[in-house]
């Protein structure tokens, strides 16, 4: 069983814990998420594009992530969704922590760690996690808005600014 912390609106923890995905949280109880742009140095960024059988959003467009586990940090988190979704080590590439944002709907509160990363690799060097993605494209920031524009692409309202290099 995975369990998250529980933070306040300050982003502090509470030292309480929840279940993953139990969204019956208390009013002014938030949890921990990271997003993960992976960019090449030529300027285009690594996108997936989420299996087609996923209850949510099935066939959008996104970039990496998920929840950070209770004790887990930001950042170890963010490494870990990288990794385990595509196969990238992210540990020594340049950049890190950009910024964060919140969301808050009935039971489901939450922060977002957004992180950039700028890391050479190549097309082969990505393994896609078959179970959450049906394939993955390498974009350039153009690409993406016209994913968005078509509403295809998840939080890039909240996360535009990370793809302007």
């Amino acid at each position: 069983m995975e369990y998250w912390d529980i933070y306040d609106i300050d982003k502090k923890p509470t030292g309480r814990t929840m279940q993953r995905n139990d969204f019956t949280m208390k009013p002014g109880d938030y949890h921990l998420t990271v997003l993960g742009v992976v960019c090449r140095p030529d300027g285009r960024f690594l996108i997936t594009q989420r299996a087609l059988d996923k209850h949510w959003a099935p066939g959008w467009w996104e970039v990496s992530g998920g929840g950070v586990m209770a004790g887990e940090s930001s950042e170890d988190a963010v490494r870990r969704e990288v990794l385990e979704e595509t196969g990238l080590d992210v540990a020594n590439a340049e950049g890190g922590y950009r910024f964060t944002y919140r969301r808050e709907s009935e039971g489901d509160n939450y922060f977002v760690d957004v992180y950039r990363f700028i890391l050479d690799f190549d097309e082969d060097d990505v393994r896609p996690q078959l179970a959450e993605m049906q394939g993955f494209m390498l974009a350039d920031k153009a690409q993406i808005e016209a994913f968005a524009a078509e509403g295809i692409f998840l939080h890039y309202d909240s996360i535009r600014e990370v793809f302007d290099l």
